[in-house]
């Protein structure tokens, strides 16, 4: 049964009568289709399930603290105790030394709340000129008015008007150090305010960053005097092996976003690591420090707070993080034989439990999506035409080797049908 009513996201909405399939439940890896399918969650719903579905314990504790309060907001002075208690607890996690947390809602607020802050940052630096925020091809920052101006996948920056909602971004090539620091100085140091750049690319194609790639642009932002964003809504909180990636790649970023994976998808939450640099004058004890004029209802929600310090505790306390690493080669050595495969470009693997499986650039995906997911395995498209693989972190070796099995059968069956 289809909704007349409900509006898909990033969806082509006159095929959604053929597409359409409701998610009733789920459990540790899997979920279960209205109609009754159980299907691997190899994207783990859109990046974020972690811990895996089903948990009662983050339920539950939510429930509780929602009987008590649901929320309050955190303007002018105000807070609630899980808000406050999650943000020291993120504090002493952070990549970024004596870091400030500012919650928000989600992925795309925290890329808007860190690139406003850049902006700000220059603007009480006294130098007003640098507004530019430069972003990498293939790059995906969320959808709201910066994400949607920085973005690198040009599908999403079209229709709206112009080149860019808000003119003062460029793009650089995603893997080159050299031809990035032409274009900044080609816009003039003075005119950048900073480069967001995620530890690896996701809805782009989950590119993996070359080698030394992180810290040379952590290196050329520094000689610069350009900040540098780390976007980590997709990398934080496990999904590379680490609680941050800028620790795996040993970078120190100005600002770093998270969502996701901070409440595995429990609830919606999301936040923004600050530098000393740049939360400074904010904090400043003098009559005339500046106020960051920015907000959200439900930053630092209370429930969501909750959930997300269950959920960093099942992380910790069931050695999640370990597992990713444990099943980081066991991922790779599984999907690695598809690349030999007439309808795959590449296969890319190796850093946590990330991969992509790139099919022709021109091939019809959708049959290998249908054939999957008969098989028992739900996965997705990437914008470069690749297979969604970001499974939770409680899948297991036996549930990856099926799983890869039944992505060559559905490549295969669709490679048949095409022929016939």
């Amino acid at each position: 049964m289809t909704s007349t009513s409900l509006w898909h996201p990033q969806t082509a909405m006159s095929t959604i009568e053929e597409s359409l399939t409701v998610i009733a439940s789920g459990r540790g890896a899997s979920v279960r289709t209205e109609d009754g399918q159980d299907l691997l969650d190899l994207p783990a719903g859109l990046w974020h399930a972690n811990v895996g579905h089903g948990r009662t314990r983050i339920a539950d504790a939510v429930r509780r603290q929602m009987a008590d309060l649901e929320t309050y907001h955190l303007f002018q002075g105000m807070a609630n105790r899980p808000a406050i208690r999650l943000a020291e607890r993120l504090a002493a996690l952070s990549p970024i030394p004596d870091a400030k947390v500012f919650l928000t809602s989600g992925g795309s607020d925290s890329v808007d709340t860190a690139c406003k802050l850049a902006r700000r940052h220059w603007q009480l630096a006294g130098r007003p000129g640098k507004r530019v925020i430069v972003s990498r091809q293939h790059a995906y920052h969320g959808l709201h008015g910066f994400g949607t101006s920085i973005t690198g996948i040009q599908s999403n920056r079209d229709g709206y008007g112009g080149d860019s909602l808000i003119p003062e971004t460029a793009r650089v090539p995603w893997d080159d150090l050299a031809a990035t620091e032409a274009e900044l100085l080609r816009l003039g140091p003075d005119n950048v305010a900073a480069v967001i750049a995620e530890p690896v690319i996701g809805t782009g194609g989950v590119l993996l960053p070359p080698p030394g790639y992180l810290t040379g642009l952590a290196e050329l932002c520094r000689r610069l005097d350009v900040l540098l964003i780390a976007d980590e809504v997709i990398t934080g909180f496990g999904r590379v092996g680490q609680w941050f990636a800028c620790r795996r790649f040993g970078i120190e970023p100005d600002l770093l976003t998270m969502a996701k994976g901070i409440t595995s998808g429990y609830l919606p939450l999301g936040g923004v690591l600050v530098s000393r640099r740049i939360w400074e004058p904010f904090f400043a004890e003098t009559p005339d420090a500046p106020t960051f004029r920015h907000g959200l209802t439900y930053s630092g929600h209370a429930a969501a707070c909750v959930a997300a310090e269950e959920n960093l505790s099942i992380l910790e306390e069931e050695g999640l993080l370990e597992r990713v690493l444990d099943l980081e080669p066991v991922l790779a050595q599984a999907l690695t034989p598809l690349r030999d495969h007439e309808a795959v470009v590449d296969v890319r693997a190796g850093t946590g439990l990330l991969a992509a499986v790139q099919l022709d650039p021109d091939a019809d995906a959708r049959p290998v999506l249908r054939a999957a997911r008969e098989g028992g395995v739900l996965t997705r498209l990437l914008a470069d035409n690749s297979l969604h693989v970001s499974p939770p972190f409680v899948i297991t070796a036996e549930e990856i080797s099926r799983a890869a099995d039944v992505l060559k059968s559905a490549l295969d069956r669709a490679r048949t049908l095409e022929s016939a």
